[in-house]
């Protein structure tokens, strides 16, 4: 049986999903532009160590370890969008004391890391409620094309963004840049204010221990033998990613001698991978089956990440944005494909607990990741940290190859039953 049944409409035609999207697209410039100037402020502005900058890094993802799990089971027992609010203005206020303290002239590095580690515990919060909220706005058969439009929004945000985000640093210098950012989560706010779908109350089953619903949530992630392979390949992929963020900056700036502005643009150009394969995912899926392009999108994008320590300077450094745009194009597609199956197959109450177990396990890696990307590039230098993330990128489809997916085309389309 086939997953994507034929559409009825857009899910563009919906004008709460419309707000949901036009939410998501400024915050993703804003937070676009912080990916560039938030490592800038710590490398450039306070001469941090390849150590610190990993450290930073993982502020910025430790939360999902931290507070991951109970943030699932506690969204399961309120209503979602006002979670999605409050999380915005949260991320708002912790992003505008950073321009303040450099005005002021007492940033420190200190604050940076408490920063990343606030915006990190909202976001964790945010993520959960916003993809348990989108199967409130849309029916099952658009949450593909949906998440497509998210996805081709964010994909478009990393093109714009960083090289938005470059010249911002140039021009204003690293710490007022991220004011764009404080703006662009209050953008989101006032966008998400708008909606007009009401969530109904959460059963009164939901009222369990917290212990309990962690429980459930863990068990149905982890009985589920598809689920527990997704599971693996991207904590596997999201550990090096995070390797990568960390000691990038480092790299960029300090072995390839690139200015702010070039380094941003070179991120934009690699950010174009992953906005084709945001438009390509739906039309993908159909054509080669959605279990089918989980993993052989990995498959093939996986080895072009060799390319990024081959980079050097001058033109020569077109090879880390040749590298990262093929492996933003896989990473789009499977995530697409992976994250509607896992909305499709779960039932709603159990959705903010799935997708929270999900990030915690996979999101979970990227501080171990970080710290260990800064830890290599501090003893054996940054290059050799890259050439360590680019073979760790290789490893990915293996837990994938290794499940059912290897065998089906398609993905079934009935809702699990929630298992206790």
């Amino acid at each position: 049986m086939l997953l994507i049944k034929p559409r009825d409409g857009s899910p563009l035609r919906r004008f709460d999903f419309r707000l949901l999207l036009a939410g998501a697209a400024v915050s993703q410039i804003g937070a676009q532009v912080t990916l560039v100037a938030l490592p800038l402020v710590a490398v450039v502005e306070l001469d941090a160590s390849p150590m610190e900058a990993g450290l930073l890094t993982a502020s910025e993802t430790a939360a999902f370890l931290l507070v991951g799990l109970v943030a699932g089971a506690w969204v399961d027992r309120v209503r979602r969008l006002p979670v999605l609010l409050r999380a915005d203005v949260v991320r708002a206020l912790a992003m505008a004391s950073l321009p303040l303290a450099a005005w002021a002239g007492a940033l420190t590095m200190t604050q940076l890391y408490l920063v990343a580690l606030v915006t990190g515990v909202a976001t964790v919060f945010f993520d959960v409620a916003h993809q348990s909220y989108l199967p409130t706005l849309l029916p099952r058969e658009q949450l593909v094309a949906g998440n497509g439009a998210l996805e081709a929004a964010r994909s478009a945000s990393q093109v714009a963004g960083p090289g938005l985000g470059g010249g911002l640093v140039q021009l204003l210098g690293a710490p007022f840049a991220l004011l764009a950012d404080a703006l662009g989560y209050l953008a989101s706010a006032l966008f998400l204010r708008g909606i007009r779908t009401r969530e109904a109350a959460p059963a009164p089953a939901a009222q369990a221990s917290l212990r309990a619903q962690i429980v459930e949530g863990l068990a149905f992630v982890f009985r589920h033998p598809v689920l527990r392979m997704i599971a693996c390949a991207t904590a596997v992929a999201n550990f090096f990613t995070a390797m990568l963020v960390a000691v990038q900056t480092v790299f960029l700036v300090r072995v390839l001698e690139l200015a702010p502005g070039a380094m941003g643009l070179m991120m934009s150009v690699s950010a174009v991978g992953g906005l084709a394969g945001a438009l390509c995912a739906g039309a993908l899926a159909r054509a080669v089956g959605q279990a089918r392009v989980i993993w052989l999108s990995t498959v093939l994008s996986g080895p072009f990440a060799l390319l990024w320590p081959l980079a050097g300077r001058g033109a020569a450094a077109i090879w880390f944005a040749l590298g990262s745009a093929v492996v933003f194009f896989g990473a789009v597609v499977y995530n697409v494909a992976q994250v509607s199956f896992r909305q499709l197959l779960c039932p709603d109450e159990l959705l903010g607990r799935m997708n929270a177990t999900l990030r915690f396990v996979v999101w979970g890696t990227m501080p171990l990741g970080a710290l260990a990307g800064g830890a290599i590039a501090e003893t054996a230098g940054p290059r050799s940290a890259v050439w360590v993330c680019a073979t760790g990128i290789l490893l990915v489809p293996v837990p994938l190859l290794l499940s059912p997916l290897r065998r089906l085309r398609d993905l079934p389309a009935a809702p699990a039953a929630a298992t206790g």
